[in-house]
């Protein structure tokens, strides 16, 4: 029997931290080598940035609330996706989006650390 916790409890973590601003929470659950491709501009955000940019309030995340979410675990990694509604402000322009994720998770330090986080925005089809 494995023992690890579910990856989607580590997931659900991630996304408190960011709206708690917990930079220690962050610190915990960040792989050293943590990428995030920003969901709004596709730009990548290197851990160090990310727990910058939440810690000084530049980032502020008013919500984010994860629906669907599908975990798939591979011995010592997971992958989890979904769909989130997230709400916020980036410096003073707010932002909302719509979007589905995939964050990729290993077992480190006995928990599960997020390596890597993908961001794709859901945005309305074009009318016709």
């Amino acid at each position: 029997m494995d023992s690890k916790p579910d990856p989607v409890a580590a997931d659900h973590d991630f996304f408190a931290a960011l709206v708690a601003a917990n930079v220690e929470s962050l610190d915990r659950i960040l792989a050293d080598d943590f990428m995030l491709i920003d969901v709004m501009s596709g730009s990548q955000v290197p851990r160090a940035m990310l727990i910058d940019l939440v810690g000084s309030k530049s980032l502020v995340f008013e919500a984010i609330e994860p629906i669907e979410t599908l975990v798939r675990v591979y011995e010592t990694s997971a992958v989890v996706t979904g769909r989130t509604q997230m709400r916020g402000r980036f410096g003073d322009a707010p932002f909302s989006a719509a979007s589905r994720y995939t964050h990729v998770f290993v077992w480190q330090f006995d928990r599960w650390r997020l390596v890597a986080a993908q961001g794709t925005q859901i945005v309305p089809p074009p009318a016709v």
